[in-house]
């Protein structure tokens, strides 16, 4: 990592939104185009340390804990894709960003597709730009849940809180890893902690309703890939049990002509698990 747990909670500003504090960080280069960064569930902004420092050295960087996550408030239900993405919104809104671009993971996939559909139906986001994916549920058919997700989407999704603790939450983050790349201890410790800050564990199930709004909305959020095809990118970790190479073949079946970059030895959070090769082809993709 870049940056130490402490180093990176020291740097987070924070912001209103709907009587709630947002946690929120900026850096990179202020004079360069902005690029949005969206985190993924269960974790936070702190994802993108790995990668900050070089995707920075081209970008203005802008991010935050989505609600419910890290250093953010977590009320203790209300939670929607749409309401997350209104939070990007309202960041972006607060900083004053006109274009940007953005890079999304995970959870936040789902925010970049409403992003796209409100972009194209002209509701707002109208100076999003290009838009690079990492592993993530794009396809609902082909989201492969782990088991503390079955767990916490059942009637007895309010247990999830009580059964998670850092051991269980090790065992089960680490499977999505690839093989050769699974965190450390000192990492899962850092992860840990963003997601106990603040009473996580208790709202954990009730974050996971993206997984319904998936579902609901999957007709609008994969048309709104179709119609963004040519700004388009997804970067895929091949070894990602929930959404791996199985997603990335879907991906190139739906939006033929959007760019692709297949990763065949990492699972499900590139960023984290192949930090330079995923920053270079993001820059990349996003230079043209």
């Amino acid at each position: 990592m870049s940056f130490t747990t402490q180093e990176w909670r020291a740097k987070a500003k924070y912001f209103g939104f709907m009587g709630h504090q947002i946690a929120y960080w900026t850096g990179g280069d202020a004079d360069a185009k902005p690029l949005l960064l969206v985190h993924g569930y269960p974790t936070c902004a702190w994802d993108w340390a790995s990668v900050w420092e070089v995707l920075g050295a081209k970008h203005r960087l802008i991010a935050c804990d989505m609600l419910g996550f890290g250093l953010s408030d977590k009320p203790r239900s209300g939670y929607s894709i749409h309401l997350q993405t209104d939070v990007q919104e309202a960041l972006l809104a607060h900083l004053g960003i006109g274009e940007f671009d953005a890079l999304v993971h995970d959870y936040g996939v789902s925010v970049g597709q409403e992003l796209i559909a409100r972009q194209q139906e002209g509701s707002s986001a109208e100076s999003l730009g290009q838009m690079v994916f990492l592993n993530g549920g794009i396809f609902p058919a082909q989201h492969r849940p782990v088991t503390m997700q079955k767990i916490g989407v059942s009637p007895i999704g309010f247990l999830l809180g009580w059964l998670m603790n850092r051991e269980r939450f090790g065992t089960s983050f680490s499977q999505v890893f690839g093989p050769d790349t699974k965190p450390s201890e000192a990492e899962l410790d850092a992860f840990w902690s963003f997601i106990a800050h603040n009473g996580g564990k208790r709202i954990m199930h009730k974050l996971l309703h993206y997984i319904a709004d998936r579902r609901t909305h999957q007709q609008r959020w994969e048309a709104a890939l179709v119609g963004a095809e040519a700004k388009i990118g997804l970067i895929n970790g091949a070894l990602d049990p929930v959404s791996g190479k199985h997603a990335y073949d879907m991906w190139r079946e739906v939006v033929p002509d959007a760019r692709h970059h297949l990763i065949p030895t990492i699972g499900h959070y590139p960023q984290v698990e192949a930090p330079e090769e995923v920053a270079a082809m993001a820059l990349e993709w996003l230079a043209g």
